[in-house]
């Protein structure tokens, strides 16, 4: 019952804000029920509860009480998560900053040595106002995992609005939180250059099994 009026009110969000946000935001969380004027949600992390309750939370109420409950507010509270699983191979080393040569018989280096990456640049010193808002909730989502619609992540935008500050942010956020990610901070001259290489020495499905 509950799961069938929660499919009602996905499909009412879907024609108001878009289908793209409701995959994004909305179907990661779980409708637990409502007592006391009080709908109960779960959601994966407190970021997405937070966004949600801030840009669509008053859409929910009022499709909420057009189903015939009586809904004054949301109560978000996060999921537990699982228990990592013990892997029987130890994750690989992080790639080294130090540059490497490529192969001479292929043109094309075998590992990926990234930049470094900025200490500054996380997001708690993120500064987040109206011109960069959409982006930096992107960032998080992506950084805290779990499906998206935006892959790969484009980020656009004029000088100082954020956006090398937020792929840092990214890969320090996914470093803290899943030390087995292999996680790459490449800057877009590295990977021309690889790809110029590849073609150069007819070593495309190298490049492709490298990135």
């Amino acid at each position: 019952m509950e799961q069938n009026l929660w499919g009602d009110i996905r499909d009412g969000l879907a024609q108001d804000i878009g289908a793209s946000a409701v995959r994004t935001w909305i179907e990661p969380l779980d409708f637990r029920g409502c007592e006391n004027g009080v709908a109960y949600l779960t959601a994966p992390t407190s970021f997405i509860g937070n966004w949600v309750a801030q840009h669509y939370g008053e859409r929910i109420r009022r499709l909420l009480r057009e189903s015939g409950r009586e809904v004054t507010r949301l109560d978000f509270s996060v999921a537990p998560k699982a228990a990592p699983t013990k892997s029987s191979t130890a994750p690989a080393p992080a790639p080294s900053e130090a540059a490497v040569k490529a192969e001479p018989e292929s043109g094309v280096a075998t590992d990926l040595p990234g930049s470094p990456l900025d200490k500054r640049f996380t997001f708690d010193s993120f500064v987040v106002g109206k011109p960069n808002e959409l982006a930096h909730a992107a960032a998080r989502r992506v950084a805290e995992g779990g499906v998206v619609t935006f892959n790969p992540l484009f980020l656009y935008g004029g000088v100082g609005l954020g956006k090398t500050h937020l792929m840092h942010a990214i890969a320090w956020e996914l470093q803290a939180t899943r030390p087995d990610a292999k996680v790459l901070y490449l800057s877009a001259e590295q990977f021309m250059y690889r790809f110029v290489q590849a073609l150069r020495y007819k070593n495309t499905h190298v490049f492709k099994e490298l990135f």
